[in-house]
């Protein structure tokens, strides 16, 4: 550990010596941790006591850490993120945030609990304040100013987060963050377990780590979870982007406007007349990118079960592939063969000492998106997919929040009530 384990940066960035690690805590971090920064009162925002950024110097996840970020800064580190990564907007995938709530080493419930967030998302926005990113940011027309962190905290959970470099990242580097995030957490509360919460794409990351799916330089799962719960969870994947491609690439190319930091199922489109290519939004590596590794690892194929959206424009050549009216790409079924995770983590089970629990939105109704509407979903994953049991040794329980959409489910009082209730 390097001398900054005990620096508590303020915020004018001046090194305050003597905070260490927390009090009562029982154990040494894992060696290949090294505690970079550290953020308290002034600097840190939305609620949360502090944060601390990580750099994981284990060497062969160093050699594989520079994801690809797009060129035109959409999927950059934003507002005080920015601060907690050390200025660095496009962070390594190396490096790690761990959010600290109030009570986090007074809270009276015995099993810590680690909040996992989505895609193109951050801790702030997804559990202690909802509406950081304005309108229709929650996925509703108001969005609270609390989350999930304040209601656990106020229960006596000793509640932590994750902060994630990149937005979408590779999930099997991810799930090497949870890990090391877990290890954190034991080594300061003297715990042996901690329970996972993980929202969206923030499924595949904790499902990964549990099931000791990672890279050939990663570590494996230590045992050390006691719950794991999943909230709109793709566990049998989704298709929505190709289902959807033509709706969805507007808010994507920029020709058309589009600056939302998401993958494309094309490779070229037709804007306004102009056909253009942009291989840095591609879901696949194409032209030297590869930036959506982790969107890509959560597809697989619904078109059996519920067809596909043919009122999309170019909607056959988007899902199997091909040269369209407007649009031109591979298909769906090349994507999912260049990574998918949806069959490994089925296949490599979550263990049954761990007490599983599934929770999918009801409502799609997402404000500001064109909603998936084949079948029953929260608007982006099916209900169906976020209830799927493939691979779970161990169902604790699953449920259905009616009147929760995809982006609500980590701060509807329904859905919060339903998490309170598992983790007891």
């Amino acid at each position: 550990m390097t001398a900054a384990l005990g620096a508590l940066l303020t915020a004018g960035g001046t090194a305050t010596a003597g905070s260490g690690a927390a009090a009562g805590s029982t154990a040494a971090p894992p060696p290949y941790l090294t505690q970079e920064a550290a953020y308290g009162s002034g600097t840190v925002t939305n609620g949360w006591e502090k944060v601390e950024r990580y750099r994981d110097t284990t060497p062969g996840f160093q050699a594989a850490a520079s994801e690809g970020y797009p060129p035109d800064g959409r999927g950059n580190q934003d507002g005080v993120r920015v601060t907690y990564f050390g200025g660095v907007a496009r962070p390594t995938s190396d490096r790690f945030l761990l959010y600290s709530a109030p009570g986090w080493n007074t809270g009276a419930k015995a099993t810590p609990v680690l909040l996992v967030h989505g895609a193109n998302d951050t801790a702030d926005r997804a559990w202690a304040n909802p509406g950081e990113s304005g309108g229709y940011g929650c996925g509703a027309l108001s969005c609270p100013s609390t989350g999930l962190m304040q209601y656990l905290a106020a229960r006596g959970h000793r509640v932590f987060a994750i902060g994630f470099a990149h937005k979408q990242g590779d999930n099997l580097m991810q799930a090497q963050t949870v890990g090391d995030a877990v290890a954190l957490i034991k080594a300061r509360l003297g715990v042996a377990q901690v329970d996972l919460v993980g929202w969206s794409k923030g499924e595949l990351s904790t499902r990964a780590y549990v099931s000791s799916l990672k890279p050939s330089w990663g570590r494996a799962y230590a045992g050390d979870v006691r719950k794991l719960i999943t909230l709109g969870g793709p566990n049998g994947g989704f298709d929505y982007p190709y289902a959807h491609g033509w709706a969805h690439d507007f808010s994507i190319w920029p020709e058309c406007g589009g600056k939302i930091n998401a993958p494309s199922p094309h490779s070229r489109m037709t804007c306004y007349g102009t056909y253009t290519a942009h291989p840095e939004f591609s879901m696949t590596p194409s032209g030297g990118y590869d930036d959506y590794p982790g969107q890509r690892q959560m597809l697989a194929r619904w078109d059996g079960v519920y067809g596909v959206d043919q009122t999309a424009q170019d909607w056959y050549t988007t899902y199997y592939g091909g040269q369209g009216f407007y649009t031109a790409g591979d298909g769906i079924q090349p994507a999912i063969d260049a990574g998918s995770l949806v069959g490994p983590l089925q296949r490599a089970g979550i263990p049954a000492s761990i007490t599983t629990y599934l929770l999918a939105g009801g409502s799609p109704d997402v404000i500001g998106i064109f909603n998936e509407n084949r079948g029953p979903s929260d608007g982006v994953v099916f209900v169906s997919s976020a209830l799927d049991t493939t691979g779970v040794a161990n169902v604790g329980g699953k449920a259905t929040v009616t009147g929760a959409n995809h982006l609500e489910l980590g701060w509807n009082s329904a859905s919060q009530a339903q998490v309170a209730a598992w983790l007891a």
